[in-house]
């Protein structure tokens, strides 16, 4: 049997095959179809994405994380839960079919009339794959998930890149995430053992109500607080063009955040909940997370907003040169965004729902409030204000840890303050070292590859744990791997000679 810090080990590794590989595949993907596609097509898909989040969120109304949080939930359970989504998910389908003339008439766009009844299939059929889903990570199914998310991103990648060559528009990103829910959900049912039948009970659903609800309202919350700016774009200046500008920037900021937030989020929760009775072990793990994932978040995200320029020039071209100053304000907050992911997960993990729910409540009344206090001097010193605030409120979240499992402000910043300076004055170096590189192609490739090396080697010189445990980690693989496949060569002799030779394995 495995401990619990191989078992996270494990986890995070293919934590990290999934959340990698699928960002890698969707920044593929994502560069052949815009480049075929203008800011005015994402503007539309842009402008209906908070509808669609947010009725995502309702349908699941945050009973998959009440059962993640379950020590050991019941086959009635998941059935329960599973039934309750795809009765939820076909009655908010219903409303926003019939209320998508209104929402066309909100945004001052008549093609969203049609493009909004057909785009919101995708959170319909993601219904039935949501009890399956949760099923997964509280088992900590981290290869079946990499595999069936892998699946489904490249089927409904390739048949994006078919469309958009048929030049259906805006209409590719709408049947790309159709195409994907659909692949997502059978691939779930593929892998996991439990299969839904009739044999369920709503008392399950009464039972974690108030746990879900607040799951509920903060999972709505966050969901507002990643698209009002989209909303209000579109609704302040009439033009989808502003908007898609900005909903690609923030694309593919999410995209290199939620690399190491989707990483660390696919084991926290479980491994959180099986140490919350270990005051001291929990402490540890926590603050061991936290370093793991500014390790990572810092190098990743400032990386991005040192290349933005040339990476944007290089992939989908000079018409989308306006986003280049928004992203590289975007990475900057962006790189705090996995902490609070680390953050939410253990005020989960202690059942504390109504902290999440508040903090995020009042962490997007307060960016409304700055966002309308700064829109009048124009978009880039709004999403400036947005940023800097994102990154302040981390304070109100440690607050709350501090008072929940004791990690104070000062191990905070031991934990996150040595890599942001580390991140921070490599790609400075870097910058100056390359002002003299005119080939954007070139430029782009010797950032990335000079940022890499100087952060490995600052993080080698200063002997960081994170960074041999996870060289440790690798080689004990390939042992373990080279171990097993020696063992199969063995065990091929006929068996008057495995004795001796299993001595010698040993």
């Amino acid at each position: 049997m495995e401990n619990l810090k191989e078992k996270t080990a494990r986890g995070l590794m293919w934590g990290a095959v999934n959340n990698s590989t699928m960002q890698v595949l969707n920044l593929l993907i994502g560069i052949l179809v815009l480049r075929h596609l203008t800011p005015e097509d994402t503007g539309l898909i842009g402008m209906l994405a908070i509808f669609s989040a947010i009725a995502g969120n309702l349908q699941s109304s945050g009973f998959s994380t009440a059962l993640i949080n379950e020590k050991t939930p019941t086959k009635e359970q998941y059935n329960s839960v599973f039934w309750f989504n795809i009765l939820m998910g076909g009655v908010l389908y219903l409303i926003l079919f019939f209320s998508a003339p209104l929402i066309a008439w909100f945004f001052h766009q008549p093609r969203l009339t049609d493009l909004s009844r057909f785009l919101f299939l995708a959170f319909f059929i993601s219904s039935f794959g949501i009890s399956t889903n949760a099923y997964m990570v509280k088992n900590m199914m981290n290869r079946e998930i990499t595999i069936v998310n892998l699946s489904a991103l490249l089927i409904s990648g390739t048949s994006a890149i078919i469309m958009v060559w048929c030049d259906m528009a805006y209409w590719t990103l709408a049947w790309q995430q159709v195409i994907n829910a659909a692949v997502l959900v059978i691939g779930r049912f593929l892998y996991v053992k439990w299969k839904p039948t009739w044999h369920f009970s709503f008392d399950y659903i009464r039972q974690t109500f108030s746990f879900s609800m607040g799951i509920l309202v903060t999972m709505i919350v966050n969901t507002a607080n990643q698209n009002v700016l989209t909303v209000i774009f579109g609704r302040l200046f009439h033009d989808a063009r502003v908007v898609g500008n900005f909903f690609q920037a923030y694309k593919w900021d999410s995209m290199a955040f939620q690399t190491v937030g989707g990483m660390v989020g696919q084991v926290a929760q479980p491994v959180l909940v099986s140490v919350r009775e270990e005051h001291n072990r929990e402490q540890q793990v926590f603050r061991k997370m936290m370093r793991f994932t500014a390790f990572l978040s810092f190098p990743a995200l400032f990386g991005l907003a040192l290349v933005s320029r040339e990476f944007i020039l290089c992939t989908i071209g000079e018409k989308w040169i306006n986003i280049v100053p928004l992203l590289q304000i975007l990475c900057i907050s962006g790189a705090f965004m996995p902490l609070y992911t680390l953050y939410q997960n253990l005020v989960i993990s202690h059942g504390r729902s109504d902290i999440n729910m508040w903090l995020n409540i009042c962490q997007v009344l307060l960016q409304m409030g700055v966002i309308f206090a700064f829109y009048r001097e124009g978009m880039t010193m709004m999403v400036v204000a947005y940023s800097a605030f994102n990154i302040l409120w981390l304070g109100a979240w440690q607050i709350f840890a501090k008072r929940i499992i004791g990690v104070s402000t000062m191990d905070f910043l031991k934990d996150v303050v040595p890599f942001m300076l580390c991140a921070a004055v490599v790609m400075g170096v870097c910058h100056l070292a390359t002002l003299s590189i005119t080939n954007n192609w070139l430029l782009l490739g010797v950032r990335l590859l000079l940022a890499g090396l100087l952060y490995y080697g600052v993080m080698r010189l200063m002997n960081v744990v994170i960074l041999r445990e996870c060289i440790q980690f690798v080689k004990s693989k390939k042992v373990k791997s080279k171990k097993i496949e020696r063992w199969r060569y063995l065990s091929s002799y006929p068996s008057i000679t495995r004795p001796n030779t299993w001595i010698n394995v040993l």
